[in-house]
């Protein structure tokens, strides 16, 4: 009987053991901090945590490009917990804009904490567990009641590739004993970096655009629940105290006076607990509060309190010595992020009243009386599939649009930059600022962005209408559109048992896919450089041919073939009768040109910039589903035109001895496409044209009138930290079919270049170009002549220039088109 009841007792202790909470060192095996623990042991943990706890719930949310989990912890007190969705229903509630809406008692207040959105700011990730660990013991008082008051999310990790591609390669390099030396390989990653996605895309400059698979699910869950906070933890360099709130100036002049306060309120908050331990801080610099797409600024145009927090750390690894001559520790970094992280959770818990009534006080504001000098923002159907792009773009941000209507009205044309009257038409994209989401509508529509400090961290200009490449009007009256969708044209086509030939329009990415998927399947197309009529339909210059008797000869069931890609891709093939042409010239003429297939290398490594190859790499892959060779620089003495008949450099700061390497396979017959910087390594070399526009020098007495206290803020005459530029195109030139008479890019610095004189101007900045965004003067003078984007012949081969990003952060949508342009109509 004694032995029954030992084992008795026994097993319910193994019941209690297995049930209590453990903390991440027991889970671990080793003590927080003394090392990087891998993503998998992380997502573990947070696993083994909400299974032996009530108070937490665990949401797996997506996967990454690599296929990790990406995860939120739901934390709070137990009897929030039991009416979780009650909670969340009720939040989301207070955000509809509707005034009879009340608040319900006892409502807590949401706050979500993220961290590691870059990979290699690798403390974040280690803090969340305990964090974690700490709302789920819940052992005093305090924090209990805090829970009673506060909904606590936890993303422990935004970025898990990015962070195990930074783990993975310090824990095989370190030493037994960390090496606090900064020369110590262990600190210093190689190409590219823990910092960006599998696609080395910044995911903390993506939450606007949600171009990656990692922000599109994290936003779908964010909008899901609609903070009252947001935090994102960061590092920055190892010899830097700790950021955290309030921000520096700029900031959006749509950020309420209650957000800013109670940004004063956390900091002061955070200054407190930081002052108890003597470590050092900083506020009210550096990080401004501007552009759209931070982890700050997003969830403040979206009603919450948005803040960054910077612990030094950037390249520190376990330990590293400071320029002070201290050791800071991952163990240090941890506590610093640790402390902010739980003395946020309590200044929201002691404000969870003001912080709901201010939230929904926010969104009945933006229905009633939006912000901005325009209450509704039309974009023209010049282009249906950019506009579609730009619906879904606006609805994933949760902004309602409309369509169409038949009224005539006034107002500020984007592109003449002018009050104009203009009909509203059917397929018109109508934004009525009058809804809930109006202030996130009207900072992406703001055809100028109001910027009270030039000393920002990112670009001050990305208006919609100009990524998109489409013409918009601001209208200062409220025009409600008469459709919640897209009309699509019913054209009946002509019947024609046997065609001579069919015609596809190209004027979107998604023409270019439709040309890739004919391209594999042996169908031979053509480009037509000049515009035609047949049948009595127009057609203009870069449309698409299929000529019937020179595919069939390759595809005996050409129909079935032609009828299969057109439905998988949603396209109209234009049935033609005649090769005799009715306006222009026939089809025999040499006008019609036969496209092939470009067997595409990008180039990467050390040299290239990692953001301008993942770019290439992730419109290849993710957009034109199209397949690219990676190479290094070292196998451009090796490039076969039989296999590689199309390179790109991104992009980088190459050797100038590139253009030799390459010089007799561009003669061969290869196209070159060099990106931004890649132009300036061929500068002055054979076979190149190229020359970088050259201004005068200072005069002599001319002399430096910057005091020395401004010696941190930009140099406001010389500054260009992102303005939008008007480029006059040449529409005949293969290169700008389908955009249209003008391109809109995204300046972030000063270079241009000479007309080239053996070549084709096509891109051009005249002196009226500037559209948005800062400028210093000196840089407008230096940019108001000259050339951006050209191409030119050498021997058999083509070398084109784009002199600015056309695939900027995946949301320049106008620049997706000139880059398939460059791949498949140049020759």
């Amino acid at each position: 009987m004694k032995k029954l009841i030992s084992l008795s007792a026994l097993l319910f202790l193994t019941i209690v053991a297995n049930a209590q909470t453990p903390s991440p060192d027991e889970f671990l095996g080793y003590p927080l901090g003394s090392r990087f623990t891998p993503h998998q042991k992380v997502v573990d943990y947070f696993k083994k945590v909400a299974a032996t706890t009530k108070n937490i719930r665990l949401q797996v949310y997506g996967k990454t490009y690599e296929g990790r989990e990406l995860l939120l912890a739901v934390v709070s007190d137990e009897s929030n917990m039991s009416r979780l969705e009650q909670i969340r229903v009720n939040n989301l509630s207070l955000a509809s804009g509707d005034k009879n809406v009340v608040r319900v008692p006892k409502q807590p207040a949401i706050l979500w904490l993220s961290y590691n959105v870059h990979g290699n700011e690798a403390n974040s990730t280690e803090t969340s567990m305990r964090v974690l660990y700490t709302l789920a013991e819940a052992k005093d008082e305090q924090t209990k009641q805090w829970l009673k008051n506060t909904i606590v999310i936890i993303d422990p990790c935004l970025n898990p590739d990015g962070r195990e591609r930074y783990v993975s390669y310090f824990n095989m390099v370190s030493d037994k004993v960390p090496n606090p030396d900064p020369l110590a390989r262990e600190h210093s990653e190689p190409w590219p970096g823990g910092r960006p996605n599998h696609y080395y895309f910044d995911l903390n400059r993506d939450w606007a655009w949600q171009t990656q698979v990692e922000t599109q699910q994290r936003l779908v869950a964010y909008h899901h629940w609609l903070p009252q906070v947001h935090v994102d933890f960061h590092e920055q360099s190892y010899n830097e105290p700790y950021y955290f709130a309030p921000a520096a100036e700029p900031v959006h002049q749509d950020i309420t006076p209650w957000q800013r306060e109670f940004q004063i309120t956390v900091g002061k908050n955070n200054a407190r607990y930081f002052d108890i331990n003597g470590w050092q801080y900083f506020t009210k610099e550096r990080f401004d509060l501007l552009y759209p797409s931070y982890g700050d600024t997003y969830p403040l145009y979206n009603g919450a309190i948005g803040m960054t927090y910077e612990q030094g750390g950037i390249r520190a690894g376990l330990a590293i010595t400071t320029t002070d001559g201290d050791t800071l520790t991952l163990k240090d970094r941890i506590d610093h992020h640790f402390t902010t992280s739980m003395a946020t959770i309590e200044t929201v818990a002691t404000h969870s009243d003001k912080l709901l009534s201010e939230f929904k006080k926010y969104f009945d504001q933006s229905a009633i009386n939006p912000p901005g000098n325009y209450k509704t923002y039309i974009v023209k159907a010049q282009n249906i599939e950019r506009l579609r792009k730009m619906a879904d773009l606006l609805k994933r941000n949760q902004i309602s649009i409309a369509f169409g209507g038949d009224k005539t009205v006034n107002g500020y044309n984007y592109e003449t930059q002018k009050v104009e009257s203009f009909k509203v038409e059917r397929n018109d994209l109508i934004v009525n600022l009058q809804q809930p989401h109006s202030v996130m509508a009207n900072v992406l529509f703001e055809p100028q962005t109001f910027v009270t400090d030039s000393n920002t961290y990112d670009i001050t200009a990305w208006a919609l209408p100009y990524a998109y490449g489409l013409n918009a009007y601001g209208v200062k009256e409220a025009i409600t559109g008469n459709f919640n969708f897209i009309e699509e044209k019913k054209e009946v086509m002509p019947v024609i048992n046997k065609p001579y030939a069919w015609v596809i329009p190209w004027n979107a990415v998604a023409d270019a896919q439709t040309l890739v998927a004919l391209q594999k399947r042996k169908v031979k197309v053509r480009l037509a450089e000049e515009d035609f009529t047949i049948g009595g339909k127009a057609y203009k210059s870069g449309s698409l041919l299929i000529y019937r008797s020179e595919n069939e000869k390759i595809n005996k069931d050409l129909l079935t073939l032609l009828a299969d890609v057109a439905r998988n891709h949603n396209t109209t093939f234009y049935p033609i009768s005649s090769g005799y042409v009715e306006k222009g010239k026939d089809f025999g003429s040499s006008v019609y040109r036969l496209l092939t297939a470009p067997k595409i290398a990008v180039v990467t490594g050390q040299e290239v910039s990692s953001q301008g190859v993942g770019e290439v790499w992730h419109f290849f892959e993710q957009e034109l589903n199209y397949p690219i060779t990676m190479i290094s620089t070292q196998s451009l003495t090796n490039l076969d035109i039989n296999k590689i008949n199309t390179l790109i450099l991104p992009d980088g700061s190459y050797s100038d001895k590139i253009g030799d390497q390459l010089n007799s396979w561009i003669n061969a017959g290869g196209k070159l496409l060099l990106i931004e910087d890649a132009i300036n390594s061929v500068i002055g070399k054979k076979p190149f044209d190229i020359k970088k526009k050259e201004y005068p020098k200072k005069e002599e007495k001319e002399i430096n009138q910057r005091r020395y206290a401004e010696k941190d803020k930009d140099d406001l005459e010389n500054s260009i930290p992102g303005a939008i530029y008007k480029v006059n195109l040449d529409q005949s030139h293969p290169l700008a079919l389908g955009l249209g008479k003008y391109y809109y890019t995204l300046k972030t610095d000063e270079k241009i270049y000479e007309p080239l004189e053996k070549g084709w101007n096509i891109g051009t900045l005249k002196d009226n170009s500037y559209m948005a965004g800062i400028a210093g003067e000196k840089v407008k003078k230096k940019l108001a002549v000259g050339l951006l984007f050209g191409v030119q012949q050498s021997g058999r081969g083509t070398i084109i220039y784009l002199g600015t990003d056309v695939l900027f952060r995946s949301f320049w949508e106008n620049g997706k088109q000139m880059f398939t342009n460059a791949l498949f109509l140049v020759n």
